[in-house]
C-alpha cells in the first residue's frame, strides 16, 4: 500500500497529496531527482512529515541515507526510509546534498542553510511547484484552490464515446476568470493531447466530448482518463461533473456516472459480480506516475477475507480493463467483490457487458477507521428515523428496481437494516425488515413485492435484532427496462435529511456546517435522441414542511436563466422530472446542447438521481451531484 494520507472525512481532501501527485507537477519532482542524484548521497530534513509520501508516489527520488528532524518527540521516526536524527546533527552529515521536503520553505532554508557542511547542496520542493500561471492562490502554494482537480474516464473506441458535463460553480463562490488545463491519457498511459479550454462566466455550462477531442487532435481510438485541473477556482476544490458514455452506429449502450472521488482509498466496495450471461470489467486507472507494482491490487468476495491479487503491473497512467472472472472465477450476482487497490487509483469504474450492451457505474470509496457508533441507535427519540439511503422506484410496468445493500467500510460486520417504501404523495405503503445482514451477504431485493407503480424506498437501520451502524449506510441499486433488457445502476450512501436537530455533520449542508436544509442540483440537458430526466425525492428522517417549495431553472449555455417553473413535492414523496415537458421542446432549443437544470429549493434538502432515455429501451441512472 502506498505510504500516503489523501483524504480526511474531517477536514476533506489532502492538499499535499494533491501537490504531489499533479502530473505536472509529477514531471517537475523528475527533473528535481534527476538533480539530486546527480549531486551525490542525499540527506532529507522533514519538518512537516511529508517525505514519506513524497518518495512513495515518485520512486525515481534517489534514496535517502539521512533524515532530520526539529522536533525532539519525532527523533527515531522513519522518514524517508530511514531513521530521523535531530537537525542539530546535520553539520556532521556525511551526504552532498539535501532536500529540505517543504513548500514555500524560504524560512526554512534560512533558519537552517548555515547549518549545511561544507559544499553539501541544498534544494526544497519548491523545485517541484505548479508554474504560478497554474495557480488560484500564487501567494499560498498549498492552499486547496489551487488544486481544484479530477479524474475522469475517457473513451472514443468502437463505437462507444464519453462527454463530460459540469457548470462553473466556482462563480458562485466569488471567482473570476477560470480556465481548465486538461492532459488526455491513453491506456498505456502515453499523454495524448495537452490543452486549455476558457471557461464562460457566471453560470456557464462546461461540455467535454471525446469525439470532439479525438477530431481536434487527429487522435486513434482510446480508452484511458482526462486529468482536469481548474485554474481561477474558488469554493470548490474537486472539479464536479456527470459523465455519459453513449453508443452510435449501431451500438445501443447508454450510461452515466457521477463524478470520481478526487483521492485514492485503501479499498472499494459496491461492485456487483457478473450474472451468468454478464462480463464485469474493473477499469483500473493508475492516478500516479509510479507504476502499480504486481500484487498492490487484489479482489475479494465482500466478506469472504480471502483477496486475489492481480500479478500485472499497471504502468504511470495507465488503464487495465481487468476482466473479474480472471481472479474471481465462477462468483456470481448477487455476491459483492471488494476492491482493495492499495490508494494507487482514484474512485474506478466497472463495466458491465450483456447481450450487446455495456453499462458503466462508479464503486465507492470503504471507509477506513470507522468504527461502530454507539450513540445511532438512540437517535430516534430526537431524529426520526435518522439516517437514510433514498432511492427511486422507477414506473413499475417499464422497469424492475431492485436494492443490494453494500457494507462500505472494513469494520463493518452487519447491517440491521429495514426498507420503508413511499409512493410518490409521501404515502408509507409498506416496509420490511432485512434483517441483521452479516458482511457476506448475497440479499438482492426486488421492489416489485411492494406493490407500488412509483416512488421511492428509504433504506433504515432496524436494531430490532441487534447489530451495530457507522453512518455509513451504501446501497448498490440496479434498474433493468423490461422490455429491451438495458440496465443502470448507481451507489450511494445514507445521511439524515430535514432535521431541524444535528448529529455529528448532519444533516450536511452544501456549504456551511449543519443542519443542511436546501437543496441545488444540477441536471444536464439531453437532446430529441435522449431525453434527461430527474428522479427527485423529498427525504425526510422526523416531521418537516409537508411539501417542498422547489424551483426548477432554466440555463442556457451561458449559465443565463430563461425560464423557470415550480414543483411542489409530498414530504416523503418524489417526483419524475422531465425537462422536455416542463418547459416544453422551443424553451430548450433556446437553451441549446450546453444548457441545464439548476433545482432550488431553500426549504428542504433533496436527494436526486438522473440520466438520459432513449426510444430503444436505453437509459442511464445514477446520483446527481450539488453545489
Amino acid at each position: 500500500m502506498l505510504d500516503i494520507q489523501t483524504f480526511d472525512a474531517r477536514a476533506g481532501g489532502n492538499v499535499l497529496y494533491k501537490a504531489f501527485a499533479h502530473p505536472v507537477a509529477a514531471e517537475a519532482v523528475q527533473r528535481l531527482a534527476a538533480r539530486l542524484r546527480d549531486a551525490g548521497p542525499l540527506a532529507v530534513y522533514d519538518p512537516d512529515g511529508v517525505a514519506g509520501a513524497l518518495f512513495a508516489l515518485h520512486p525515481a527520488m534517489p534514496r535517502a541515507e539521512e533524515s532530520y528532524v526539529h522536533d525532539v518527540g519525532q527523533i527515531g521516526e522513519t522518514r524517508a526510509g530511514v531513521p530521523a536524527r535531530p537537525l542539530t546533527d546535520l553539520p556532521r552529515s556525511n551526504c552532498a546534498a539535501l532536500l529540505v521536503a517543504a513548500f514555500d520553505a524560504g524560512r526554512i532554508v534560512a533558519r537552517s542553510q548555515h547549518m549545511l557542511p561544507g559544499g553539501m547542496v541544498m534544494a526544497t520542493l519548491d523545485e517541484a511547484r505548479l508554474p504560478d500561471g497554474m495557480l488560484s492562490n500564487p501567494r499560498r502554494y498549498l492552499d486547496r484552490v489551487n488544486f481544484a482537480t479530477n479524474y475522469a474516464f475517457f473513451r472514443d473506441e468502437r463505437g462507444l464515446h464519453t462527454r463530460l458535463v459540469t457548470a462553473n460553480y466556482w462563480s458562485g463562490y466569488g471567482a473570476g476568470a477560470v480556465r481548465l488545463w486538461l492532459r488526455l491519457f491513453d491506456g498505456a498511459g502515453a499523454v495524448l493531447a495537452e490543452w486549455e479550454q476558457p471557461v464562460p462566466p457566471g453560470g456557464a455550462s462546461i461540455a467535454i466530448a471525446s469525439a470532439e477531442v479525438r477530431a481536434r487532435f487527429e487522435l486513434p481510438e482510446f480508452a484511458g482518463q482526462l486529468f482536469i485541473h481548474a485554474i481561477g477556482a474558488a469554493g470548490h476544490d474537486v472539479v464536479k461533473y456527470a459523465l455519459d458514455t453513449y453508443g452510435e452506429d449501431g451500438e445501443a449502450s447508454l450510461s452515466v456516472t457521477h463524478d470520481a472521488n478526487a483521492w485514492p482509498a485503501d479499498r472499494y466496495a459496491g461492485m456487483p459480480a457478473p450474472r451468468a450471461d454478464e462480463r464485469v470489467v474493473l477499469w483500473l486507472q493508475n492516478s500516479h506516475a509510479a507504476p502499480i507494482p504486481p500484487g498492490a491490487v487484489m479482489l475479494d468476495r465482500m466478506g469472504a477475507e480471502a483477496p486475489v491479487p492481480l500479478a500485472q503491473e499497471v504502468g504511470p497512467y495507465a488503464s487495465l480493463a481487468l476482466d473479474v472472472a480472471d481472479l474471481l472465477p465462477g462468483l456470481r450476482w448477487p455476491a459483492q467483490i471488494e476492491v482493495r487497490a492499495g490508494r494507487h487509483v482514484v474512485r474506478p469504474r466497472y463495466e458491465v457487458t450483456r447481450a450487446g450492451r455495456t453499462r458503466i457505474a462508479h464503486l465507492n470509496v470503504e471507509r477506513a477507521g470507522l468504527p461502530p457508533d454507539p450513540g445511532i441507535p438512540s437517535l430516534h427519540n430526537l431524529l426520526g428515523r435518522g439516517y437514510l439511503l433514498p432511492f427511486p422506484i422507477l414506473p413499475r410496468g417499464q422497469f424492475r428496481s431492485i436494492v443490494l445493500p453494500t457494507p462500505m467500510a472494513e469494520q463493518q460486520r452487519t447491517l440491521p437494516i429495514r426498507i420503508d417504501v413511499f409512493d410518490t404523495a409521501g404515502r408509507q405503503v409498506g416496509e420490511r425488515f432485512l434483517g441483521c445482514l452479516p458482511r457476506n451477504h448475497d440479499l438482492a431485493l426486488d421492489l416489485a413485492e411492494f406493490d407500488v407503480e412509483e416512488g421511492h424506498a428509504d433504506l433504515v437501520y432496524d436494531f430490532r435484532d441487534g447489530g451495530d451502524a457507522d453512518g455509513w449506510l451504501h446501497a448498490l441499486l440496479r434498474y433493468e427496462d423490461r422490455r429491451s433488457g438495458h440496465a443502470a445502476e448507481s451507489s450511494f450512501g445514507a445521511h439524515i435529511y430535514n432535521t431541524a436537530m444535528t448529529y455529528r455533520d448532519e444533516p450536511q449542508s452544501y456549504s456551511g456546517p449543519p443542519p443542511g436544509l436546501s437543496t441545488r442540483l444540477f441536471l444536464k440537458l439531453g437532446g430529441p435522441a435522449r431525453r434527461s430526466y430527474a428522479a427527485l425525492i423529498y427525504p425526510a428522517s422526523a416531521a418537516w414542511h409537508p411539501w417542498s417549495t422547489t424551483t426548477l431553472l432554466l440555463h442556457d449555455g451561458d449559465g443565463q436563466v430563461i425560464a423557470e417553473e415550480p414543483l411542489r413535492i409530498a414530504c416523503s414523496g418524489s417526483a419524475m422530472v422531465w425537462p422536455h415537458r416542463v418547459f416544453g421542446e422551443a424553451l430548450l432549443d433556446r437553451a441549446g446542447p450546453r444548457g441545464y437544470v439548476l433545482i432550488r429549493d431553500a426549504t428542504c434538502r433533496l436527494f436526486g438521481y438522473h440520466g438520459l432515455m432513449d426510444d430503444a429501451g436505453g437509459f442511464s441512472l445514477d446520483h446527481m451531484f450539488g453545489f
